[in-house]
C-alpha cells in the first residue's frame, strides 16, 4: 500500500487508488462492528429480560427484529456503499471464534458473570473496530482533500474520472 501520510506527494491515480483501498478497509470493519453491535444488543436484551423476570423462551425472529429495531442513534454521515464482505474474511473469523469463546451461542444459560464478561468481550472487539474506523476516516478525508483540492485547482482532469 501506498504511505498515505503525504497525499500531496502522490499522483492522482495514486491517491483514488489509496483512498479506494481504505474505503474497502472501512467496508469491512463497519461491517463486523455492525455486527459485535448485534451481539452485544442480543446479550444485553438477554440481561433485561433475566432484571425484567421475562421467562426465558428460545430467541424467535421476532425476539431478535425487536433487538435489532431499537434506535441507537448516531451512525455515520457518509453515505453507504454496497458491500460484500466474505465470512472467511480475517475480522470476521476473529469475531466469531470470540463469541464461540465467550459463549455466545448460548446467552439464554449463561450465569450472569458469564454473560457479563460475554458482552465485555465483545464490547472491546467492538470499541477496537471502532478506532480503527475512525483512523480510516481520518486517513480518506485527507486523500478526499487532496483531490478535492486538484480539481478545483485544474490539477487534475475531472474528465480522467471517467476513464478510470
Amino acid at each position: 500500500m501506498t504511505d498515505v501520510t503525504n497525499p500531496d506527494a502522490m499522483t492522482t491515480a495514486e491517491l483514488r487508488s489509496a483512498r479506494a483501498e481504505l474505503q474497502m478497509q472501512e467496508d469491512v470493519i463497519s461491517f463486523v462492528r455492525r455486527m459485535a453491535q448485534g451481539r452485544c444488543d442480543l446479550a444485553r436484551d438477554e440481561q433485561r429480560r433475566r432484571v425484567d423476570g421475562t421467562p426465558a423462551s428460545g430467541m424467535s425472529v421476532i425476539d431478535i427484529a425487536n433487538v435489532f429495531g431499537q434506535e441507537h442513534g448516531g451512525g455515520s454521515s457518509r453515505p453507504p456503499r454496497e458491500t460484500n464482505i466474505s465470512a472467511d474474511h480475517p475480522l470476521v473469523v476473529e469475531l466469531e471464534k470470540l463469541c464461540e469463546t465467550v459463549g455466545f451461542g448460548e446467552l439464554r444459560t449463561l450465569e450472569d458473570e458469564a454473560l457479563e464478561s460475554a458482552i465485555n468481550q465483545i464490547e472491546q472487539f467492538e470499541l477496537t473496530r471502532s478506532a480503527e474506523r475512525k483512523n480510516l476516516f481520518s486517513k480518506i478525508d485527507a486523500l478526499t482533500t487532496e483531490l478535492v483540492k486538484r480539481y478545483k485547482d485544474g490539477g487534475a482532469n475531472v474528465d480522467s474520472l471517467l476513464s478510470d
